[in-house]
C-alpha cells in the first residue's frame, strides 16, 4: 500500500511541470495580438482606401477608412486572429 502511495505522488510530481509548460504556452499564444499598424494593413487589404483612424476596443481594432468613392466605412479587425469583420458603411 505504501508503494502505491509513493508511486501516485511521484506521478503527480512528474506531471506537474508538463501541465505548467502547457499553460505557459497557451498564455503566450493568447497574448500574441496584432498591433494597430497590422490591423490597418489588414483592413486596407480588404477595403481599398485610405486609413483615417484606428481605435482600440476590447477584442478588436476599429479601422475607419475613406474609400475612393468618398464614402467613410468602419472595419473591425480581431486582435487575436487578425480576421477582418464585415464592413459597416456610413451614410
Amino acid at each position: 500500500m505504501n508503494i502505491l502511495k509513493i508511486m501516485t505522488v511521484a506521478v503527480f510530481l512528474l506531471a506537474m511541470p508538463l501541465s505548467q509548460q502547457a499553460h505557459a504556452r497557451q498564455d503566450k499564444q493568447a497574448t500574441q495580438q496584432i498591433d494597430r499598424s497590422q490591423a490597418a494593413a489588414k483592413a486596407q487589404q480588404q477595403v481599398k482606401g485610405r486609413v483615417l483612424r484606428v481605435d482600440q476596443t476590447r477584442f478588436a481594432y476599429r479601422v475607419k477608412m475613406l474609400k475612393k468613392n468618398g464614402r467613410v466605412i468602419s472595419v473591425d479587425v480581431d486582435k487575436n486572429t487578425g480576421r477582418v469583420q464585415p464592413v459597416k458603411e456610413k451614410d
